[in-house]
């Protein structure tokens, strides 16, 4: 396991300084991390930097499924319905505890965006493009069956439904575990790091002046190649590069609330109409139910984007529509989340009607930058531009990289075989911590985040002396973060490490002071260093259910 440690930056910033890389990535979302791996495994000497927290744009504020683009069938874009549900059995493959199998209902309803012949079909095509067997392939269900499943789906204009195989994960997670993986073959990552300004060499770009925000370093870093994969960003850089010319990025919102599962109880996960002829989610996960998403064009900060009454209100009534025995209201919103797609501007298209698929510019500085495409897709994004870099350097500098393996590499968090596994893993660690009080749930939490680094955690619970059990795994998972995963603020933590903001809010409230306790201890923080992550962490929590 690297000791990708939040104490390692000065010894980071020297190799940044220091070497020259084949391959330099500008962010540290899932595309760049994909990148990162692709790079690395071929056998290229590679840099990432990321001027926030890794996954802290758009790979954190997803509807967190690795899933097939149902409704990408509806807009007959085969191509890509194939591509991202072949991708889905790939990363489940190499990441099992972290993509996990989760079964999809398909209401059938009264004059709704499907109907049971088209959804059949559908679906068969569907499973047939994705190689989906077994078990997970679709099964049509008729109205008794349907809520026999779930009893929540509306009697009165329930029709049936379709019975399919998703998969749910932690988008951040599953970042941060692709990078630590790249790391594995010698990549160096850097977050809280931000690109200023290129570097040239006879009008090709040869690197960057970045600045370490952390503790205010500024340097270059030098590389043959450099690549733009900073999501809603990437026009961004193009400005700075002067090669904002031809296609644009096209910025649309997603917005997600969350629910205590208690107020929204569905059994499974449900991809549901919403009179306005979209399609929503509603998603079981532990102990909530999260709901989304909105997809409106956006303007505004990039750097700052809120969930508002608008966005909120929409939601709950798409909820209640659909499932109209809840009454779910504003009070009932636990914590919320908004995120930007960077799409590709079409003349004429809606922000719903946008293709998902994401496209390479090249400039005439060499700057490659990445936009657009799906999570699924991350792996064939990163093959694409790694295949592409690879063209360059052969004529450039004549020399050759091996082949893409990132489809047989293992994630970090350890090998399992399958799914089983995964299972039997989880019931292994509920059995060590049930004593403490924590259930299987505490358990599920635990293995879906971190797979068998569990194991490190709960050597270093067992080592601490706090008397509060809830306490002192918070705090083992906190001395883990920031020694393995680079966590320098108390938003890194309870946001993009552990989730806990978006699915476990009360704990939050529970765990905030003893979690800065422990940052002041480690980090020896001055008091406005500690006034300012102190209310950064309020300000978060107040916004995830208030909403202006």
């Amino acid at each position: 396991m690297n000791n990708f440690s939040a104490f390692n930056r000065g010894q980071i910033n020297n190799s940044l300084s220091s070497e020259e890389f084949d391959l330099l990535i500008i962010g540290g979302g899932i595309t760049g991390a994909g990148i990162a791996l692709d790079a690395a495994s071929r056998g290229m000497k590679v840099a990432l930097l990321e001027k926030n927290d890794f996954a802290s744009g758009t790979s954190s504020k997803s509807t967190k499924l690795i899933h097939g683009g149902l409704r990408y069938l509806k807009q007959f874009d085969f191509w890509l319905v194939q591509e991202v549900g072949s991708e889905r059995a790939i990363v489940h493959k190499l990441a099992p505890h972290l993509v996990i199998p989760e079964k999809m209902l398909l209401p059938l309803v009264k004059n709704g965006t499907y109907g049971s012949w088209l959804t059949s079909i559908g679906l068969k095509i569907y499973d047939i493009l994705a190689s989906v067997e077994g078990d997970d392939k679709r099964k049509m269900l008729n109205k008794e069956e349907a809520l026999k499943t779930d009893p929540l789906l509306p009697k009165d204009i329930l029709e049936g439904a379709g019975f399919y195989a998703e998969y749910r994960t932690d988008d951040a997670r599953l970042t941060l575990e692709v990078l630590k993986t790249a790391l594995n073959y010698k990549a160096i990552a850097l977050n809280y790091c931000e690109a200023e300004e290129f570097i040239y060499k006879e009008e090709k770009v040869c690197g960057v002046k970045v600045h370490d925000v952390i503790n205010n370093n500024k340097f270059q870093v030098k590389a043959k190649y450099v690549v733009n994969a900073t999501g809603p960003w990437v026009d961004n850089l193009r400005q700075i590069n002067n090669s904002k010319t031809g296609k644009r990025l096209h910025l649309t919102k997603g917005v997600h609330i969350v629910f205590p599962h208690e107020k929204f109880p569905v059994k499974h996960a449900i991809y549901f109409d919403v009179p306005d002829g979209r399609m929503m989610f509603a998603i079981p996960r532990g102990k909530v139910t999260y709901v989304g998403t909105t997809d409106t064009n956006y303007q505004e900060n990039k750097d700052d984007v809120e969930v508002t009454m608008v966005d909120a209100l929409y939601l709950i009534s798409a909820v209640n529509n659909m499932f109209p025995t809840i009454n779910l209201n504003l009070n009932d919103v636990q914590s919320s989340w908004a995120g930007l797609r960077p799409l590709i501007h079409e003349e004429g298209k809606s922000a719903s009607e946008l293709s998902r698929k994401d496209e390479i510019f090249v400039s005439d500085s060499e700057l490659i930058s990445i936009a657009g495409g799906k999570l699924t897709g991350y792996r064939k994004m990163a093959e694409r531009i790694i295949d592409l870099v690879c063209k360059k350097y052969k004529n450039r500098f004549d020399k050759e990289f091996s082949e893409i393996k990132t489809q047989n590499i293992d994630l970090a968090g350890g090998k399992f075989n399958n799914y089983k596994e995964v299972l039997a893993y989880q019931e292994t660690i509920f059995k060590k911590i049930k004593s403490h009080g924590f259930n299987k749930t505490d358990a599920n939490y635990l293995v879906q985040n971190y797979g068998k680094q569990t194991d490190v955690i709960l050597k270093k619970f067992e080592e601490l002396t706090e008397k509060s059990p809830e306490i002192r795994l918070a705090k083992a998972e906190f001395w883990f973060c920031i020694n393995f995963e680079m966590v320098q603020t108390p938003l890194d933590f309870f946001i993009r490490r552990t989730g806990r903001l978006y699915f476990d809010i009360e704990s939050v409230k529970t765990l905030k002071e003893p979690i800065l306790k422990e940052f002041l201890n480690h980090f020896n923080w001055d008091a406005l260093t500690f006034q300012k992550h102190s209310s950064d962490l309020d300000i978060a929590i107040q916004k995830s259910a208030n909403f202006s």
